[in-house]
């Protein structure tokens, strides 16, 4: 327990001063310390709100219960991706992962000096700031974000009592591990009492898209228990800012970084995987715009928005070039609160799989585009299918016995749009992208989704070796399509990648995109060409030379790219020729280079074969790449599994 500190003594009776902040490069305007409140955040990994507040009819949670009567419960708050990090990444910038280049699960990113943690802007104004002690934000974290960032960190440890903090922890109990591992299972929970357990065989919110047996009942009554367990440690915080008699003092946020740890929910960008709890509770003399205790706030909220609306409630600006918005404020505050029309999300490399599918919602429905609609919906990861409802949902689709709602999951490719009716199909089950009723509907989302992508500029549309290497030369991701003599590129990328997935109607844009100047925009032109002949529509024959040329292409994505056209060309010298151009990369590529060609070979099934022996080559760890290279070896050993009928496994 850690030690009680000196009760901070604030005297109400100080008049709010407003003083400039002296830096180097003045932002902020801030008050006098003793008037500005102390914010405290609790978040929580992997949860959607399966709580009480929220209505769950299962959920034992009594302090986020009474967290929320005495604050706001936001019933629309969602996460930028459906798991953690490139979530993070955007929460602590206040900006979306696509924007910054932190889109691809581990993928080391580097931040321009320009952008900085919003904790920075907090401690330059006179915070404290801790950190315990999660922080997995896909880049370094530059000097100077936090005052402390360890397991040990707390407001506590501040050198004078009267300085406002700002606080953050991190429940990782909740993590998918949880769920899928007994002993941290065990672990995490043995503090419940046994009227705390949950009975798995009653549990009525179960989804309807799981098959139904023992194995899924219980992952599901275990990530309940994890909640209850993540109660209590809600209850030990709160209970510490009570005994240091900070109550009406600080600002209390609780929240995940996205939804439950389960298939079809994390990494996905379904409301299971993106809306998230998120509580606020304000002491009186911080409330402005009528947010009295007890309310349900419907608006709209974005995980990006949370630091711009701290920074917003602790009396600083929002720095450009910050794209979240306040949703609240104090009267402190130098904003007003600003509503949403949309949230928006973005699903990329997961692990080792690529997959990049876009996601715009409003308050009742949801449009999703799949760049990729040629790759299953479940692709084999490791991490995903250790757990126990993957395994079953592998079972029942070998025995026939998928439930309805699982089906278009196993159609062995996605439609290019989906569009959901939230109201009426929450669990997002019927696409109505194409219903003649819906029209309107599906081109108003879609508009909105092609507008934000340009917008942002979104990254994850620039190939990821591609991105990787002109960040390495700009100083960072961000900088590539901002400090690009090619004004247009960032159009033409976006134009070339919705064109990729567009079917052999698309083909003329295609073709030139294969001659652009630009290899991202060469290697979608490539891919859509790729697409069309695997599905095959037309006559491949006019469009064999000029990927064959490719083949030879400056950049090893585009060669990788149209390798994996020309395997799905029937022509068994083009197809020879790719073969050895994949071995190549895979031997001697870069480390996203060489999992882009592992991916082809791995999909491409018995077309591999030629090649086996590079592949079992390419098993070996590379001690000079990320994690020895691990997720090419992941999917070299899957496919070697496929062909050889091995089930060998690999970390």
């Amino acid at each position: 327990m850690w030690q009680v500190a000196i009760r901070r003594f604030q005297d109400a009776r100080v008049p709010m001063m407003v003083a400039l902040l002296l830096t180097a490069t003045p932002l902020f305007q801030t008050v006098e310390a003793g008037d500005r409140p102390n914010i405290l955040w609790l978040s929580a990994e992997d949860i959607s709100p399966h709580i009480g507040c929220y209505g769950d009819p299962h959920a034992i949670t009594p302090r986020i219960d009474q967290l929320a009567k005495e604050g706001i419960r936001y019933s629309n708050a969602f996460t930028t991706a459906g798991v953690c990090a490139p979530c993070r990444s955007g929460i602590i910038t206040g900006m979306y992962q696509t924007t910054l280049g932190t889109q691809h699960m581990r993928c080391q990113a580097k931040l321009p000096k320009s952008i900085q943690p919003f904790s920075t802007y907090l401690r330059e104004s006179g915070y404290f700031c801790t950190n315990n002690s999660k922080q997995d934000y896909q880049f370094a974290t530059p000097e100077g974000s936090w005052d402390q960032s360890s397991n040990k960190a707390h407001w506590r440890n501040r050198p004078d009592q009267d300085t406002p903090f700002f606080a953050v922890f991190n429940f990782t109990g909740c993590h998918e591990s949880g769920i899928e591992n007994d002993w941290k299972y065990k672990s995490v929970t043995e503090g419940l009492s046994e009227s705390e357990r949950q009975n798995a065989s009653e549990l009525s919110t179960f989804p309807p898209y799981y098959p139904d047996t023992p194995a899924t009942r219980e992952d599901w009554k275990r990530n309940y228990e994890l909640i209850t367990a993540l109660d209590h440690w809600v209850a030990g915080l709160l209970d510490q800012i009570h005994a240091d008699g900070l109550d009406e003092d600080t600002i209390v946020f609780f929240w995940s970084d996205h939804g439950v740890g389960l298939p079809r929910a994390k990494r996905w960008l379904y409301d299971s995987g993106t809306h998230i709890p998120l509580v606020i509770r304000i002491p009186a003399k911080f409330r402005s715009n009528g947010k009295a205790a007890g309310v349900v706030d419907e608006r709209l909220v974005s995980s990006i928005d949370f630091g711009p609306t701290v920074l917003n409630l602790a009396g600083l600006d929002v720095p450009e070039p910050m794209q979240g918005k306040p949703f609240l404020t104090s009267p402190l505050s130098k904003l007003e609160a600003v509503d949403r029309d949309y949230v928006y999300g973005a699903r990329d490399r997961m692990d080792e799989r690529y997959d990049i599918i876009r996601m715009v919602r409003d308050q009742r429905y949801k449009y999703i585009r799949n760049y990729e609609p040629l790759k299953p919906y479940f692709q084999y990861m490791n991490t995903p299918e250790k757990g126990q409802t993957m395994r079953s949902i592998r079972e029942a689709e070998q025995a026939g016995t998928l439930p309805q709602a699982a089906m278009p999951f196993f159609r062995g490719t996605k439609p290019t749009e989906e569009l959901y009716d939230l109201e009426n199909d929450p669990h997002e089950i019927h696409n109505l992208a194409s219903s003649s009723d819906h029209t309107e509907v599906l081109h108003r989302m879609r508009a909105a989704h092609e507008q934000w992508v340009t917008r942002t500029k979104d990254l994850g549309l620039i190939p990821e070796p591609i991105l990787a290497e002109r960040a390495s030369e700009l100083g960072s991701q961000y900088a590539v399509l901002r400090q690009s003599d090619d004004s247009e590129l960032a159009n033409r990328v976006a134009a070339s990648a919705l064109a990729a997935s567009e079917g052999a109607a698309a083909l003329p844009k295609m073709r030139a995109a294969l001659d652009d100047r630009d290899s991202a925009v060469r290697y979608w032109g490539a891919t859509g060409i790729g697409n069309v002949f695997a599905r095959g529509e037309i006559d491949k024959l006019p469009y064999l030379l000029d990927l064959q040329e490719r083949l030879a292409d400056e950049s090893a994505t585009v060669r990788v790219a149209a390798a994996r056209a020309l395997c799905h060309s029937g022509n068994p010298e083009a197809t020879s020729k790719a073969l050895s151009v994949l071995a190549e990369t895979l031997a001697d590529g870069a480390q996203w280079e060489r999992l882009q060609a592992a991916i082809v070979l791995d999909e491409i099934d018995e077309k591999a074969l030629p090649v086996i022996d590079s592949m079992q080559e390419a098993l070996k760890p590379r001690r000079k790449l990320y994690a020895d290279g691990k997720y090419t070896v992941r999917v070299i050993n899957r496919a070697l599994n496929e062909l050889n009928g091995t089930s060998h496994t690999v970390k």
